[in-house]
């Protein structure tokens, strides 16, 4: 899906509907409106990064953005085509809770190891408050970064060697609400 066109082929939407939760019209319709806004069927880093200041205008989502950024751009070429795209938000809105949480790893995994280190977890979370801005009143216990990434890994860090496995941090996540409200924060947007 490198090259732009107008539709997409059959084959491409047979794909699309077989590894997304979109139907063939949705498809067509996310399509149309990526063309729109990357007439060249490719999304940058930059125009990423102004999408997600739209949606946090008292935060700054700049470092956020990269993270998600690399975790849709699957191919790592430094764009992200439509395929990726629609492959993502397919899991962000419409994904069960286990697809969510391989994503969210993914996300938190930085280095891509297969394990989530505490200063890993911590560059992200300080890029989600620093995207919040001040706009949430947090409890006292999670009021910085550092303390709510010592939060999660004193909860989820099971065998306390300073790195989460995927497994602790799916088991972790289950039983942390927070986390569990963020992953269901896009259900039924799209």
């Amino acid at each position: 899906m490198g090259k732009s066109q107008s539709k997409l082929s059959p084959e491409q939407l047979a794909d699309l509907q077989k590894n997304t939760h979109f139907e063939k019209k949705e498809l067509q319709q996310w399509y149309k409106g990526f063309l729109k806004d990357c007439p060249s069927g490719q999304l940058d880093k930059e125009e990423f990064r102004k999408i997600y200041k739209q949606f946090f205008p008292f935060g700054d989502p700049t470092s956020f953005s990269e993270y998600v950024f690399d975790v849709f751009d699957e191919n790592k070429n430094g764009t992200i085509d439509f395929k990726e795209f629609i492959c993502a938000l397919s899991v962000t809105s419409r994904g069960q809770l286990e697809e969510k949480l391989k994503w969210a790893f993914q996300l938190y995994d930085i280095d891509k190891d297969g394990f989530i280190t505490y200063d890993e977890m911590l560059q992200i979370v300080q890029a989600i408050y620093k995207m919040a801005g001040s706009t949430h009143r947090l409890p006292p216990d999670e009021d910085t970064p550092e303390k709510r990434v010592d939060k999660i890994f004193k909860n989820m860090d099971a065998n306390k060697d300073a790195r989460l496995t995927f497994e602790e941090f799916v088991e972790g996540s289950k039983q942390d609400p927070t986390i569990l409200a963020a992953l269901r924060i896009y259900d039924g947007l799209v």
